[in-house]
């Protein structure tokens, strides 16, 4: 594995470390835009080692389909892609909600956790990491 790999693949999970603490501090949004953070980070970690240029994108949807492309399955239902791709501008900045009636709580912030391991697992499995 490249060492930018393993690079990104830290700083991805320093983003999911962070998620969970913010979760236990009941501070959803953080913990929302670092989740979204994690995943996007572990999806280029994986195309870089796959020697795919990136471009800058925070797309999730594009993302999955680059390394659909590229040979990888990530389980990603649409639903969890939408969601993911929803809580970017919303957690990050407060200029009204792409989520229907975002009010961000607990559950999402759990349902985000969740998706967002599932890819981890994933993600390192490609990677050799486990």
């Amino acid at each position: 594995m490249r060492d930018n790999v393993k690079l990104w693949l830290c700083y991805a999970e320093d983003n999911f470390s962070a998620a969970q603490v913010l979760l236990e501090s009941n501070l959803c949004n953080p913990c929302l835009q670092n989740v979204q953070q994690a995943v996007e980070k572990w999806l280029k970690a994986l195309l870089m080692e796959r020697s795919v240029e990136l471009k800058k994108t925070h797309n999730i949807a594009e993302l999955k389909n680059l390394c659909t492309k590229h040979g990888c399955d990530i389980e990603l239902s649409d639903d969890d892609i939408e969601f993911l791709d929803a809580i970017y501008l919303p957690s990050k900045y407060p200029l009204g909600s792409a989520l229907p009636n975002f009010d961000p709580d607990k559950s999402v912030c759990e349902r985000a956790l969740r998706i967002a391991e599932q890819v981890s697992k994933t993600v390192q499995t490609y990677c050799g990491v486990a």
